[in-house]
This record gives structure tokens, C-alpha cells and sequence, in this order.
């Protein structure tokens, strides 16, 4: 069944959470605090894995948070229309995600002290996993094969728009004192080193029983098992779990069984073209 899409500023956006409204609301009317923590990604980048990791820092290590109030009211995605009443009702200091591209991010940010963490992730990698989500989540557009949309991909035609642009247009605030960037391949080799440096620029000092203890809650076996984060709760017309599983494997280089020579290299091709130039070498670059 074909999805009608809500398109804002040229990009389109899932149906079934977003609107025009919602979106629009968030971008220019949003009001930023300056004690709020954004937790931002391009989709299928690591979300799910950040919201568990912030809300273990957040509550010192202690998971009972983590394991009895669902991922989305522990830390609201302020652009859709649920999220957005739990964001705006959400007493400070808030934890907020969000997909958006940097450029229809909210306009009180600017000159906020509020920070972001970004993650992003190896782009062959987040294909496959977008690939598979899309055909299990209702208010995406099952793709009709891999080879149809790896075309979309590339092009930036898939719900949230371009990869290339996302990341880039987030990049440009490297460096900057309020944003952290961090890659999931990073979180993959050393989560415990990751969640000490997140918790430092957080300004948020956990003792070493605390760090153990959201390093073991948020590894991939017990989000896999935590109801609060596994989309287990949403009703099959929205998750169809039959389809495949929200938590599908979590590891770096999937990628390598389902692209074939030709397409990798046609996506090495594209990817250097519209990467080529940026300062920085990402953890997949090599590879």
C-alpha cells in the first residue's frame, strides 16, 4: 500500500507520527533551554542505543528507569506530534531526539548552551538496516527490492532526505563546545570509553560501579530484552515484528552480505563525490 508522506521543506517525513504542524512548530517555534540534551542521528545511525545510554547516565547507572518507562517518554522526539506534547510538558533538564537535518533544527538553538550529541554511522550499514526497517514499520514504503532502494538512498529520496547532506550539514559543527560527535562503530569497539567520554562532556561524574552498570544495561542483548526499547509494545499495524525485528543483529559490517561488488563500488563512487573534501576520516573509511 502506497504511503503518502508529509513533506516539510523538501523532505519527506514518515505519516503516521509527523505533521506539517508538528514539524514546522518544532523548527520555528520550539523553545530551546539551555540545560536541554539532544540526542541526534540520521536515521538507523544508533538512536535507540543512545536514548538507553543517556537515560542510564541521566539516572546514575540505575536501570529501573530505563527498564519500566518506555524509550519514547524517557526522551521525547520533540518533532512528532506525540513527542512534541511530552517534550513541551517534560520537566527540565530535558533529553530530546530527533532525526532533523541541521538546517531545520530549531531556530532558538542558536545561541543556546544546550548540547548535541550526534551519531553517525558507516552509510552501507545504515542502507541495510533502513532497508530492512522500512519493510516492517507502516508509515514507510516497503521497498520493492535492495537494488531499487539503494537507488533511493543515493539519491536522498527516502524519508529524512540525504545522508550525505545530514552528515555533512551536522559536521560543520565540529568543534564547536556543545556538540559531541560520536560514530556507532566507536560505541561498538569501546562502549565503556565512549559513555566516559559523554559523561565528561555532559558534566556528569559516575563512579566506576555506575559506568559498569550502564555499559552492561545498554549493551545489545539487554536492550534486545527490555520491552521499554525493543518496539515489542507497538501494535503490529505499526511494527509488523513478523517482518523482521526492530533490534535486528546491532554489529558494524552487514553491509558486506547484502551488497553485491558492483553496487558497493558504485556507492564508493558517490560517497567519495559527496564526502570528498571534509577534514576528518570517518572509522569505515577505511574499510
Amino acid at each position: 500500500m502506497a504511503v503518502e508522506y508529509i513533506t516539510y521543506q523538501g523532505i519527506k517525513f514518515p505519516p503516521a507520527y509527523n505533521s506539517e504542524w508538528s514539524l514546522r512548530f518544532a523548527h520555528k517555534e520550539f523553545q530551546v533551554q539551555d540545560d536541554d540534551v539532544f540526542n541526534v542521528t540520521y536515521p538507523k545511525s544508533g538512536t535507540v542505543w543512545m536514548i538507553e545510554i543517556l537515560s542510564l547516565i541521566r539516572s546514575g547507572g540505575d536501570p529501573a528507569w530505563n527498564r519500566t518507562v518506555l524509550n519514547s517518554t524517557r526522551v521525547p522526539w520533540f518533532t512528532t506530534r506525540l513527542g512534541l506534547e511530552s517534550a513541551l510538558s517534560y520537566p527540565r533538564p530535558r533529553l530530546l531526539t530527533c532525526h532533523l537535518p541541521v538546517h531545520l533544527f530549531p531556530t532558538s538553538f542558536i545561541g543556546s548552551r544546550a548540547k548535541v550529541i550526534y551519531t553517525l554511522r558507516n552509510p552501507k550499514d545504515v542502507l541495510v538496516s533502513y532497508f530492512y526497517f522500512s519493510k516492517m514499520c507502516s508509515s514507510y514504503e516497503d521497498p520493492e527490492s535492495f537494488e531499487q532502494f539503494l537507488g533511493d538512498f543515493l539519491s536522498g529520496d527516502v524519508p529524512h532526505g540525504s545522508w550525505f547532506d545530514h552528515v555533512r550539514g551536522w559536521m560543520e559543527m565540529k568543534g564547536k563546545e556543545n556538540f559531541f560527535f560520536i560514530s556507532y562503530e566507536e560505541l561498538q569497539q569501546d562502549l565503556r570509553g565512549s559513555v566516559q567520554r559523554l559523561c565528561q562532556f555532559l558534566e556528569q561524574e559516575l563512579d566506576d560501579g555506575a559506568i559498569n552498570s550502564v555499559v552492561e544495561n545498554a549493551s545489545f542483548k539487554a536492550m534486545k530484552e527490555n520491552k521499554m526499547c525493543n518496539s515489542t509494545l507497538l501494535p503490529m499495524d505499526i511494527m509488523d515484528q513478523d517482518k523482521g525485528t526492530f533490534l535486528r543483529k546491532g554489529i558494524c559490517g552487514d553491509w558486506k552480505n547484502h551488497f553485491t561488488v558492483a553496487q558497493s563500488e558504485a556507492f564508493d563512487r558517490i560517497y567519495q563525490d559527496r564526502m570528498g573534501g571534509l577534514p576528518e576520516a570517518f572509522p569505515w573509511d577505511a574499510h
